[in-house]
């Protein structure tokens, strides 16, 4: 290991590896397969790196986060190491040639996305490359027991095809049972050895707050404004509204979502990591592959839909070793939303059949015929036709596109975007000078906030009730106001293309996967029921909860948790002294509620509340008909 170690100390400047590294690379070296689970954070790109520079060729990385490839290049070439990264947007002729570069330039490693695999001009030219290792990069994608299933990913055993002898390692952060030994059956694994880290994370206090005032409890969590810390949120309008309310207390914040611009989300994500920016607020879009050392809270506005994904977005707190907090903030109305989301979208076997034969309709497909013809699709248009219930639609052509009964392509979702570029009150002067323009911008306004801030996606057939006309006069509209500045207007005629990959023939081309459609369900169900039960659970420590979650049965009370240390409902007598006597100091020159006593004084929430009351009991002070506290005569 000694060269492994000097290959350590020359790029990345490390004395000694982190647990399980040396294990992990030796066995790499050895020919072998691997699984490796490591804790976010824990150097799980070290693990294939120095294999690959240990031997001659070249390494293949296939990894679902665009931007951490990016990230991970940039880092490689910083060291003069050789590194290219495939991903979308690449001409043929560029393609062709980063290719060729890595059959002959002397390149280390090429970094894949899983969708750019599927090609046969990547595949052809992978089986002239001296591969040295093939690594899988968040192998859970690969499982449909995972949290963050993706359909490409199912694909990828064909490296194994191309590469019969070269090693492959699955690498991920976390992983249930069922989760490992889907990644051993889908990757065609041979006997790997797997290496499994602890996923315990001493310095992180799990807290679960129920309260009806999200927003009030927010900023006692983050009672110094100077720390770092990620709030998450379950949509794009809440990014936005979360932001501006915590700008409004003297928070410096973001919010980042997928509907930004690549450019936006680039000059967000710097300003968060050069601490111009302490606090983002974001969709579940923001935080994979990012590696910000001090972030000292992850808090959590809505019930995250599995322990899997939150445990993953709470770990990306406290990566420097130091106390950090990830916090859960909910209440009761937070179980039927979830459930409404993630479980009632659902599409059981009656649905999946109803939908494949909509679309067979929709695009003419006779019965028997249509095995691989390719059709232009309005995602928004086809539900507009049939009444259907968007999120479960889109739930299901993920499924057919699952069991290759068809094959969406990779640019579904991407729907009709818009900004307005010009100021409130530059457009009330241009609406003044062109009234006929009013229903349209009325209706967008009043539907979608945040669109001066950035670029969003908005549904054309949505706005088009609204503002009472058709599609193609809005679209007329709204072309007009990008030729006059005031709104910048991207717009596709379609925004899907829909391959049938069988002949069509009904309910017999979706019977064979009924159990799969079945498992499917039953696997949500039973991934928000856990959610839902470590949430409830108030008696077993956080820590002790997520660690047999994931299989681990020696782990220890944490201490440190809302379990193992709820609030001190004991106040001693010397902080009663010392909280009246700053209570008396506030009360002399004005009136306050109980919210802006607990704001502007450094003590727990329950001494202040707690003295105020044997304050009222005493006389000392009185509660007016605002519910404010003042002093008496």
């Amino acid at each position: 290991m000694q060269e492994a170690k000097d290959i350590l100390l020359k790029y990345w400047g490390h004395q000694a590896f982190r647990p399980l590294q040396e294990e992990i690379i030796t066995a790499a070296t050895s020919n072998k397969d691997i699984i490796a689970l490591l804790p976010t954070g824990g150097g799980k790109s070290l693990c294939f790196q120095i294999p690959s520079l240990l031997q001659e060729g070249i390494c293949i990385i296939v990894s679902p986060l665009v931007a951490l490839i990016e990230d991970q290049v940039a880092s490689l070439q910083e060291k003069g190491i050789k590194a290219i990264a495939i991903t979308g947007g690449i001409s043929f002729s560029e393609l062709d040639t980063l290719l060729d570069n890595c059959i002959y330039g002397n390149y280390k490693f090429l970094y894949l996305s899983p969708e750019r695999l599927q090609q046969d001009i990547v595949q052809q030219r992978i089986k002239h490359m001296n591969v040295n290792l093939i690594a899988i990069d968040e192998a859970h994608c690969i499982s449909q027991w995972g949290h963050d299933f993706r359909p490409a990913y199912l694909n990828i055993s064909l490296l194994r095809e191309l590469k019969p002898e070269v090693p492959v390692m699955a690498l991920t952060a976390s992983a249930t049972k069922d989760v490992i030994k889907d990644i051993q059956t889908q990757l065609k694994l041979r006997e790997p050895s797997i290496f499994k880290k602890s996923l315990e994370r001493k310095n992180i206090a799990f807290h679960v707050i129920n309260t009806e005032d999200k927003i009030y409890r927010l900023r006692q969590l983050l009672f110094n404004k100077n720390d770092s810390a990620i709030i998450y949120v379950r949509s794009r309008k809440a990014t936005e509204e979360v932001a501006l309310e915590l700008q409004r207390y003297g928070y410096t914040t973001a919010a980042f979502h997928g509907g930004l611009s690549r450019e936006k989300k680039t000059q967000k994500l710097n300003s968060w990591l050069k601490e111009e920016v302490k606090v983002m607020v974001a969709t579940n879009a923001f935080g994979m592959g990012i590696d910000k050392p001090n972030v000292r809270h992850v808090i959590h506005l809505n019930l995250p839909e599995s322990i899997e994904s939150y445990f993953q977005e709470a770990g990306r707190s406290g990566r420097d070793g130091k106390l950090a907090t990830a916090t859960i903030i909910t209440n009761k109305s937070d179980i039927p939303v979830v459930k409404n989301q993630f479980l009632n979208n659902l599409p059981d076997l009656e649905y999946v059949i109803l939908i494949y034969k909509k679309l067979s309709s929709y695009f003419r497909v006779a019965y028997g015929e249509g095995v691989n013809t390719t059709h232009d699709f309005n995602f928004a248009a086809f539900c507009s036709h049939y009444q259907l219930n968007s999120a479960k639609t889109y739930n299901t052509l993920q499924l057919l596109d699952r069991i290759s009964i068809l094959k969406l392509s990779q640019q579904f979702q991407k729907t009709t975007s818009l900004q307005f570029i010009i100021s409130n009150k530059q457009l009330f002067y241009y609406l003044e000078e062109n009234p006929k323009f009013d229903p349209v911008i009325k209706a967008i306004l009043r539907t979608y906030g945040g669109i001066f801030e950035s670029k969003m996606p908005i549904n054309l057939t949505s706005i088009c009730k609204k503002a009472g006309t058709i599609e193609s006069e809005a679209i007329r509209i709204l072309k007009q106001l990008h030729k006059d500045k005031i709104v910048e207007f991207e717009h596709q005629l379609h925004d899907a293309s829909i391959t049938f990959l069988v002949p069509r023939e009904d309910e017999s081309s979706i019977y064979p996967f009924v159990d799969y459609i079945k498992n499917q369900s039953k696997n949500k169900l039973e991934k928000i029921e856990a959610m839902l039960s470590y949430v409830e659970n108030e008696n077993i420590c956080r820590s002790i909860q997520f660690l047999t979650y994931f299989g681990e049965t020696t782990a220890q009370k944490c201490g440190i948790c809302s379990v193992c240390k709820p609030p001190e409902t004991n106040v001693k007598k010397e902080l009663i002294r010392r909280i009246y006597e700053e209570l008396i100091d506030i009360l002399k020159n004005e009136e306050q509620n109980s919210r802006q006593l607990v704001a502007a004084l450094p003590f727990p929430e329950n001494g202040i509340l707690k003295v105020l009351q044997l304050m009222l009991d005493r006389g000392i002070i009185s509660l007016t008909a605002t519910n404010t506290y003042k002093l008496k005569n």
